[in-house]
């Protein structure tokens, strides 16, 4: 538990009451913001029609029947972070590979005939195209790339593949590649409050101080409320928020904090919002939890 400790004296106390006073507003309005009875945009999107890049076949664990996966690229899709071989390799040996995220698109199951005049399942899988061209040149880079798509499946389909893979040498696809619909990002997900004069950074990256709240207190869990100390960071600009359906991963340039927490419950991604208050120093992330 993070305890503060501050000299008072009647101005600062009032002060102090004020701020808290403007706090619980914007928490207000935070909350109101997130429940959805402000006026808000719905998420953009954008259709795209993605180009070929290759297929592999696999199959279903439990009825043994085909699936094949149509690995497709595009440029709207944004890249990963850079990753070198050797970095990679660490990433494999390490206890947590899946730190490292690949955007992807997943596209909805789709039945085709295969040179067997066979039916079979396909899904379509769509990668930023840089990437892609870099996983066509590196052996290591596409086993991993075919492995992450294969869980990606997996977790969101409830599926069980088979590891055994073929990739087909003589055809990019299976069937037909279908549009997909993609979300796009208009504005940052965190929004500043106020400024600050800037702090002295340290070079080495370390986790910060955070508490997770639920709302409400008992019953069924409505939202998961992060709460994160960030002393010295001066900007909302600095900090790069990632969220996934269970996972949070916060970095604060340069090196400054990172923290990578999963939850036990799954939350709405695109209803979430993070605020950075530079007079606390602290991010809030308000995160509306899927009912299941």
């Amino acid at each position: 538990m993070l305890t503060r400790v501050m000299d008072t004296d009647a101005s600062l106390l009032l002060g102090v009451e004020h701020e808290q006073k403007q706090q619980e507003e914007l928490y207000q309005q935070l909350l109101l913001q997130t429940m959805g009875k402000l006026q808000s945009d719905s998420p953009p999107s954008k259709v795209i029609r993605p180009q070929p890049g290759l297929c592999v076949k696999t199959s279903s664990v439990s009825d043994k029947k085909k699936v094949f996966l149509n690995i497709c690229q595009s440029q709207t899709v944004p890249p990963p972070p850079h990753l070198s071989q050797e970095a990679l390799v660490e990433l494999l040996e390490s206890e947590d590979p899946t730190s490292y995220r690949v955007p992807m698109s997943l596209g909805e199951p789709h039945t085709e005939v295969d040179n067997s005049s066979q039916g079979c399942t396909v899904y379509d899988v769509v990668i930023n195209d840089e990437f892609f061209q870099k996983c066509e040149k590196d052996t290591l880079f596409q086993q991993f790339l075919i492995a992450v798509s294969l869980e990606g499946l997996e977790n969101k389909y409830s599926l069980e593949l088979s590891r055994d893979i073929k990739i087909l040498k003589n055809r990019k696809f299976m069937g037909s590649i279908a549009e997909q619909n993609i979300r796009t990002k208009s504005k940052p997900i965190i929004q500043e409050i106020d400024s600050k004069e800037s702090l002295t950074l340290p070079s080495a990256a370390k986790c910060p101080e955070f508490t997770l709240l639920v709302e409400p207190p008992s019953g069924k869990a409505e939202h998961l409320i992060a709460e994160i100390l960030l002393p010295g960071v001066s900007s909302a600009r600095s900090l790069v928020l990632d969220l996934g359906e269970d996972r949070l991963v916060l970095i604060a340039r340069p090196s400054l904090f990172h923290l990578d927490i999963f939850f036990p419950v799954l939350i709405d991604q695109e209803n979430s919002v993070a605020q950075y208050n530079t007079n606390t120093q602290t991010l809030t992330v308000t995160m509306p939890v899927v009912s299941l």
